[in-house]
């Protein structure tokens, strides 16, 4: 692959993957302030592409306009639905009253989210720019185009996805799928960017398995976490002053959660040896260490300090850091094989 050729599209490619990780972590603070109703309408907030400053701004009827927006849009979601054979889901949206409860106008909270939408649009425009260069691979390297055009599909669908998670005044399952595409967003970014990268690294020890391994156990503890949280959603609804007696609330998923941690940091910590041991460049494997033994540090901050709002996203951001890593080291070594065959 021609290095010139590819160079501004690497750059491109490994800014726009870093610009997701930073709205995985502002999208962490959303959700961790409370903010995600801080615009109850999208893609504008408060229907004006510019959010109030007051609440003298909005009519006085606010809260009954944006309800009523809320649940019209909500209805034609649940004809989707079942028109997807979703019926159960369809139903549970209807009957639950509490997704049309309109909340008070907070400013901060309105700030919040629509940095959150504003980083959002700057997502959209680069992964746009990554599709329009990728074009170019379109013939020699048809992967990086279809990566390229995947990621794109994937945001237009996430920021539309983004709309029903607001319609819907944040149901649980909702959120989830939400931030499974943008794992899947970064997922297909680290395969543009290792595909492009300008210096070949390489991960030269024989046990791909091990990497599979520690990129599944890591999909299980991501899992688990998702259950964890949409329970400590729950808790936090209805014990929203008294953040203490939200751990001892959250039942199995957290203790199953937190148990599962340990078999994270043994397969990593028994990865990390190997990768050091073939002599993989320190910047990989003391990578891994770090986002290995920040995540434990953070989950038990969360744990035993009465689940802290600014300790959530970093959690997050580490996981999705801790897939990107791992994905990168997978391709990696995929690629190394290949140019070690030519």
């Amino acid at each position: 692959m021609n290095n010139t050729a590819t160079s501004g599209f690497y750059k491109l490619s490994l800014s726009t993957l870093v610009a997701v990780f930073i709205l995985i972590f502002v999208g962490g603070i959303v959700r961790s302030t409370g903010s995600g109703m801080g615009c109850p309408d999208w893609p504008k907030c408060f229907g004006s592409w510019l959010p109030p400053t007051s609440i003298h701004d909005l009519p006085t009827d606010y809260k009954q306009q944006y309800s009523a927006y809320r649940d019209k849009k909500n209805k034609k979601f649940v004809t989707l639905l079942r028109t997807l054979g979703m019926a159960e889901t369809a139903a549970k949206i209807e009957a639950d009253p509490a997704i049309l409860i309109e909340a008070d106008f907070n400013i901060a909270k309105t700030y919040v989210e629509y940095a959150n939408r504003v980083v959002g649009v700057i997502i959209g425009l680069l992964i746009s720019f990554v599709l329009l260069r990728s074009v170019k691979f379109l013939r020699t390297h048809t992967s990086i185009f279809i990566a390229a055009l995947l990621a794109w599909i994937s945001v237009v669908f996430t920021g539309w996805f983004g709309s029903i998670v607001v319609s819907t005044n944040l149901t649980p399952w909702t959120i989830s799928v939400h931030l499974g595409f943008a794992f899947l967003i970064v997922g297909l970014l680290v395969f543009t960017t290792v595909k492009t990268a300008q210096v070949e690294q390489k991960v030269n020890f024989s046990a791909t398995g091990l990497l599979w391994i520690c990129m599944g156990l890591l999909f299980v503890q991501v899992f688990l976490g998702v259950q964890v949280r949409e329970v400590l959603d729950r808790v936090a609804d209805a014990l929203p002053a008294n953040r203490e007696s939200w751990i001892s609330g959250l039942g199995t998923e957290f203790l199953v959660h937190r148990s599962f941690s340990w078999i994270i940091a043994i397969g990593n910590g028994y990865l990390v040896y190997q990768l050091h041991k073939n002599n993989v460049a320190r910047n990989l494997w003391g990578g891994l260490l770090a986002l290995t033994l920040a995540s434990i540090l953070t989950g038990t901050v969360m744990a035993y300090a009465a689940v802290p709002a600014w300790i959530q996203p970093v959690h997050l951001l580490l996981s999705a850091l801790n897939f990107g890593l791992l994905l990168w080291m997978i391709l990696v070594k995929k690629q190394s094989a290949v140019n070690a065959a030519v």
